[in-house]
């Protein structure tokens, strides 16, 4: 029983070792995806510092003269104004993990309950009711949406997030519909159910703990999704307003480049583009240790 019920947590009979913990090894032996792992370690590293304030607390402040050049007191040079180009990246690398960890934790909850509703009640008005919300929010454009979102929320510092959580639910939730509606027919739920088990419960603590390998790699990918939606948003005035992020950066580079400064823009760019990558490996190693068909 425990073997169906719980097929990444319960002991391998010849082993006694769980297929969590033969994920974890597989993982481990995945030389990109460890790799990919400690970057994206040291940039949360850099962000809890400027979190905790050890560091860039003085983004906004004028430490030097215009478009400084790389030196020992600014190492990535000042802006436009005089601010020191390094701490506005380090601060923006805490605004990327504030946003990418909000949406991808508040998105994936989100859609593991709405799809595992939809996909028990499978053929039911709720079922029908979550399915039609997935496709009214599938067809609206998603920028058309944080704008009117943003408008809507005006000087709310979250209206970003709120928006992306509202859309990037949907993918979470129509994969884990998906395979309830395949674990829902599995013999420990057919078991639950003749003994009493309420519904609520069976989907909470029997079928949800199934769909973790899943919720894991859907949270990663999010993750990315909303980092590089919140630089494009914060690029056309949509996201970050108080406060600093790349996509402001790369905003106040534009006029600068035209003048052949391109410290904030390169600033920015390499460290959005080393931070993505980086994940995007981390979430590709873990799709393929937590294959339930290759995790035997």
């Amino acid at each position: 029983m425990n073997a169906v019920t719980l097929p990444l947590t319960a002991p391998n009979r010849a082993s006694g070792e769980s297929l969590w913990h033969k994920a974890a090894r597989k993982f481990g032996r995945d030389r990109l995806g460890m790799l990919a792992l400690g970057v994206v370690l040291a940039y949360f590293l850099v962000a809890l510092g400027a979190w905790l304030g050890w560091w860039a607390g003085g983004w906004a402040d004028l430490t030097g003269t215009k478009w400084e050049p790389v030196s020992s007191a600014h190492w990535f040079g000042t802006n436009i104004i005089g601010q020191d180009i390094f701490d506005r990246a380090v601060f923006s690398t805490a605004t990327a993990f504030e946003v990418g960890l909000s949406v991808a934790l508040a998105a994936t909850f989100i859609g593991a309950v709405f799809g595992a509703f939809a996909g028990f009640f499978v053929g039911s008005w709720i079922d029908e009711f979550l399915l039609w919300c997935m496709g009214v929010l599938d067809a609206i454009p998603f920028y058309l949406f944080v704008a009117a979102v943003a408008y809507a929320l005006t000087d709310n510092p979250w209206a970003m997030q709120v928006a992306m959580i509202a859309t990037f639910w949907v993918g979470t939730g129509r994969l884990i519909r998906g395979e309830v509606i395949k674990l829902r027919g599995m013999e420990y739920v057919e078991a639950a159910h003749s003994i009493g088990v309420s519904e609520l419960a069976i989907i909470f603590r029997h079928i949800l703990p199934n769909t973790g390998h899943i919720l894991l790699v859907q949270a990663s990918i999010t993750f990315v999704s909303a980092i590089k939606a919140e630089v494009i948003l914060s690029f056309l005035g949509l996201g970050i307003k108080d406060g600093m992020s790349w996509g402001l950066m790369i905003d106040e580079s534009t006029k600068e480049v035209l003048a052949g400064f391109y410290n904030n823009f390169l600033a920015a760019s390499l460290l959005m583009f080393g931070l993505v990558m980086a994940f995007n490996a981390v979430a590709d190693a873990l799709q393929d240790a937590l294959d339930p068909r290759k995790v035997g």
